[in-house]
This record gives structure tokens, C-alpha cells and sequence, in this order.
């Protein structure tokens, strides 16, 4: 499977899932840390993707979206943006609301 198939397939498989540099509880860029906070604040389940330990998705991610930066947060297959969009719908509350109603259509699986 080529890198923008991987890529494709990471997105359709997560409803919630982050392209950003370093993870959720160590980022490795300040833009990464607002976002990847932005996102935990609300309570959702998201997935994450390191694109500093992935070169391959970092070099062809932005083929795909159509979006040149880090990070990036996609949900039920469509780009939201990059650090300044999140961090915006967070504090106007935009976010939470999107990501429970997805969250909502897409329960965890059962342990």
C-alpha cells in the first residue's frame, strides 16, 4: 500500500484523528500543543498520527488535504485546518460541539 493510500485509509478509519508533531501529551511545536489541548479539552476519543516519526505521511499529508502545515485535524474525513481554525472553534465553542456529535455517531469499541 503507498504512503497516500496508508494516509486515506488512517483518515476514513478515525473519525477524530491528528496530524501533528510529536503526541498529545509531549509535543514537539507550540502549535501542536495548543491544538492537540484544544482537542483533549473536549473530551472526545481522537486518534493522533507523530508526523516527526513518520516522514512519509509528513511529506505527503499536505497532498492530500491540500493544507502545507502542522498540525492538522480531520474529522469523519474532512480537513477542519491547522492550529488557528481549532484553537478559534474551541474558544467560540464550535469544536466541542462538532467533535460530540461525532463522537456520538462513532462509539468506542467495547473492551
Amino acid at each position: 500500500m503507498d504512503i497516500i493510500e496508508t494516509i486515506k485509509k488512517q483518515i476514513e478509519d478515525n473519525p477524530i484523528i491528528l496530524y501533528m508533531k510529536g503526541s498529545p501529551n509531549q509535543p514537539q511545536c507550540g502549535f501542536s500543543a495548543r491544538t492537540s489541548q484544544a482537542v483533549m479539552a473536549c473530551g472526545e476519543r481522537f486518534a493522533f498520527v507523530d508526523v516527526l516519526s513518520n516522514p512519509d505521511v509528513r511529506a505527503n499529508l499536505p497532498k492530500v488535504g491540500n493544507w502545507p502545515t502542522f498540525p492538522q485535524l480531520w474529522v469523519e474525513g474532512e480537513l477542519i485546518g491547522g492550529c488557528d481554525i481549532v484553537c478559534e472553534m474551541h474558544e467560540n465553542g464550535e469544536l466541542q460541539t462538532l467533535l460530540k456529535e461525532v463522537a456520538a455517531k462513532h462509539p468506542a469499541p467495547q473492551q
